[in-house]
C-alpha cells in the first residue's frame, strides 16, 4: 500500500467511527425498552402471576439487520420478571414456536419439578402447549430464566432473560439511584448487550453524584471482561449471593451463566466508555460494534 492508499485508508477509518459515534449519541433515549423492559403480574389469590409466550420471531440487532430469532413476549432478550422474597410466583409457558421447549430459573432455588429441564424434570412444551412453573422466591439476588432445550440455539437465538428476586430485608442492601440490567450475548444474534449491536446500544445516563447498580448476566459462550472507563465498579454479589468482602476494579470477567453486581459511584462528570474487552467483540477498522456502550454523567 502507497502513501496515498495508506492515507485514504486511515481517512476512511476516522469517519467510520465518527459516523458510530453521532449514531450513538443521536439515539440516546429513543430506546425506551433497552433498559426498562419489566412485565407486570397479575395477582391471583395472592400469587403473582406472570405468562410468558415463546414465539419465532425477525429480530433487529440494528435497524435492518433482522436475525432469526426466539423470543419471549415478542423481544430479545425477554422481560424481566422482578419479585421479593417469600412471594408465590406463578409463570404460565406458552410455546407458539415450531421447536418444543422449557424455561430454567438459572440460580433460583425451588423445587426439583420446577427446574424446567425436559424428560429430568418434565415433558418438553411442544408447539400449542402450556406448562406451568410454580414455587415461592427463596434466594434474593440476579438470577436469570432462559431455555434448557436445544439450549445453544434457543438461548443464544434469544430466549434469555433476567429473574430478580428482591431481599424482604432491604436494610443491608446497598442504596442506589437506579438499577441496570447489562445481558451479554455472543452468538445467535450476534455479539450483543440487551438484543442490540452498537451503535444501536443504549448509554446509561446517570446525575453526577448519583450511585448506580449494573447486574451483569452472561448468556453466550465466551467469557466477556467488561470495562468501565474513567470509574471504577465496586463488585458486591456474585450469583445472586453478597460478597463478603467486595472489591474495586475496572474489568470484570464474566464466564457464561455466571451473574454479577456492581456499584458505579458516578463522580466523574463525561462520556465514559463501557464495553467488552475481548477487543474484536467491540472494535475494528470500521469503528465500536457489537459490545459496546458508554456511562453518561452529567
Amino acid at each position: 500500500m502507497d502513501m496515498t492508499q495508506q492515507a485514504d485508508a486511515t481517512a476512511d477509518m476516522d469517519v467510520l467511527h465518527e459516523k458510530g459515534v453521532k449514531i450513538f449519541l443521536d439515539g440516546i433515549g429513543k430506546d425506551k425498552s433497552f433498559w426498562n423492559n419489566k412485565l407486570e403480574p397479575q395477582i391471583k389469590d395472592g400469587v403473582k402471576v406472570f405468562e410468558i409466550t415463546c414465539k419465532d420471531v425477525k429480530w433487529e440487532t440494528e435497524p435492518g439487520k433482522a436475525i432469526e430469532a426466539m423470543a419471549y413476549n415478542g423481544v430479545v432478550p425477554g422481560p424481566e420478571i422482578r419479585v421479593t422474597e417469600g412471594d408465590k410466583v406463578r409463570v404460565i409457558c406458552k410455546n407458539e414456536m415450531a421447536q418444543s421447549t422449557a424455561i430454567h430459573f438459572h440460580g433460583v432455588l425451588l423445587p426439583n419439578a420446577m427446574d424446567g429441564v425436559p424428560f429430568i424434570t418434565q415433558p418438553p412444551i411442544k408447539k400449542g402447549q402450556s406448562f406451568t412453573y410454580e414455587f415461592t422466591a427463596r434466594n434474593p439476588g440476579t438470577h436469570m430464566y432462559h431455555s434448557h432445550h436445544n439450549a445453544a440455539e434457543q438461548v443464544s437465538k434469544g430466549l434469555m432473560a433476567p429473574f430478580i428476586i428482591e431481599p424482604k430485608d432491604k436494610s443491608k442492601e446497598p442504596k442506589v439511584d437506579a438499577d441496570y440490567n447489562m445481558i451479554l450475548n455472543d452468538s445467535g444474534i450476534g455479539i450483543t448487550i440487551n438484543g442490540k449491536s452498537f451503535p444501536y446500544t443504549q448509554p446509561i445516563v446517570a446525575k453526577l453524584g448519583q450511585k448506580i447498580r449494573v447486574r451483569y448476566m452472561n448468556e453466550g459462550f465466551l467469557i466477556h471482561p467488561m470495562h468501565l472507563h474513567g470509574i471504577a465498579q465496586l463488585v458486591t454479589h456474585k450469583d445472586g449471593y453478597a460478597l463478603p468482602q467486595p472489591y474495586w476494579c475496572d474489568t470484570l470477567s464474566v464466564a457464561p451463566g455466571e451473574r454479577y453486581d456492581v456499584i458505579v459511584d458516578c463522580n466523574e462528570p463525561g462520556a465514559w466508555a463501557f464495553h467488552c474487552h475481548i477487543l474484536s467483540h467491540a472494535e475494528s477498522a470500521h469503528g465500536m460494534f457489537g459490545m459496546v456502550t458508554a456511562l453518561v454523567v452529567a
